[in-house]
């Protein structure tokens, strides 16, 4: 009797555990979810250049799937929000359980290995720009999270849902809508929120200060020209400025030494004649506006006619007004001569450019080196 009241006594301290612990967990996954989901889904371009690092950085067979980064990027922030929503309003629990497990099984072994190869990637990109953690902070942070999963799996059954069936089928569906949905508008304009160090509001140069008695990163920057069909690398010291006979082919810029990182620590923008403007333009007390086409080969010709529209306005009234892209000399004039564009172009860092804004071409308009706006080609 005392036996089988014992175990009778484990059984109901055990119910009551789990009867408090299961929603607690339940809805504490369900916002994890929701929360990365979230962040991907308002930046799908953020995750598409994510998806473009992970493969890149596996190389080989792996390459050939930077085509399809774009369309990964909005399953992988649709799923994520699917199963976010799913578990907190208790939708489908079985199968929102088994797909969050598969999830985790993926990703868990995935965080592992990225943290193990420490130079892969940065950071895995799990909370986009919102919460950017280290590689070996996020595999534990996916060890966590996979135990909490097990748990719900396991006693998914005692979940029951406030909704009929044809109700959660409903609201599947509409999760399902809502993640593709948000992914698109964002897409097809900007972020609804700006995570990146260059919202609006910023104020450029004092993001890029370095405080009293801190040293910054020392960077090498090596310009790459050809001259007669032979390519020779150039420091910011003997490069051949103003001359002509030689074609800028690339610019790399090597860490050589790690120090303070301000928010923005990469942002110059080189002139035709290969001056850097960068201060005459953060220090211009007019309005200025920077045209973003940080691949003039991705570029859409119809947003790039649409600005030099802006362009003549500007001449007309004053204001400022410089193309940055990252392309070559030769893909720049190819580009001219399609596009009919007579718009000044310079030079700025590719993955700056990315970073200042998600469209290809982007606006924004700056102010005495603060951003007053930005805008989608779209929405010129």
């Amino acid at each position: 009797m005392n036996i089988n009241y014992r175990r009778s006594k484990r059984s109901e301290i055990v119910d009551k555990v789990i009867k408090i612990f299961l929603p607690i967990i339940r809805i504490l996954l369900g916002l994890v979810f929701i929360f990365s989901g979230f962040v991907k889904a308002i930046d799908p371009l953020g995750s598409t250049y994510k998806f473009d690092d992970y493969f890149i950085a596996f190389g080989g067979f792996f390459e050939i799937f930077t085509n399809i980064s774009f369309p990964l990027a909005i399953l992988l922030s649709t799923l994520e929000l699917v199963i976010g929503f799913s578990l907190v309003f208790k939708i489908h629990m079985r199968l929102s359980s088994i797909l969050a497990f598969l999830f985790m099984l993926v990703m868990t072994p995935l965080t592992l290995y990225i943290a193990i190869k420490s130079n892969l990637v940065t950071d895995c990109g799990c909370f986009g720009d919102a919460l950017i953690i280290s590689n070996w902070a996020t595999f534990y942070k996916n060890v966590a999270l996979i135990l909490m999963v097990v748990f719900v799996l396991v006693y998914q059954k005692q979940i029951h849902s406030l909704f009929t069936k044809s109700a959660q089928k409903v609201l599947f569906i509409l999760f399902i809508l809502f993640g593709i949905g948000l992914s698109v508008y964002c897409y097809r304009h900007l972020p609804l929120i700006d995570f990146r160090p260059y919202k609006v509001g910023v104020n450029i140069p004092k993001a890029m200060e370095i405080p009293e008695g801190e040293k910054g990163d020392e960077y090498l920057t090596t310009f790459i020209y050809e001259k007669d069909g032979v390519q020779k690398e150039f420091t910011l010291e003997n490069y051949p400025k103003g001359d002509s006979t030689w074609n800028f082919i690339d610019q790399k810029t090597v860490l050589v030494a790690e120090g303070f990182k301000p928010k923005i620590h990469d942002f110059s923008i080189v002139d035709a004649n290969y001056d850097d403007i960068t201060g005459d333009v953060l220090a211009d007390a007019g309005r200025t506006y920077l045209l973003v086409m940080y691949d003039l080969e991705k570029t859409s010709e119809e947003g790039a006619i649409k600005a030099e529209k802006i362009y003549q306005e500007s001449l007309l009234n004053g204001t400022k007004f410089y193309a940055l892209t990252a392309s070559t000399d030769d893909v720049v004039q190819n580009f001219r001569e399609k596009t009919k564009v007579t718009y000044p172009f310079c030079k700025t860092d590719p993955i700056t450019l990315k970073t200042i804004i998600r469209a290809n071409p982007g606006l924004v308009l700056i102010k005495n080196g603060t951003i007053e706006g930005k805008w989608n080609w779209r929405d010129f």
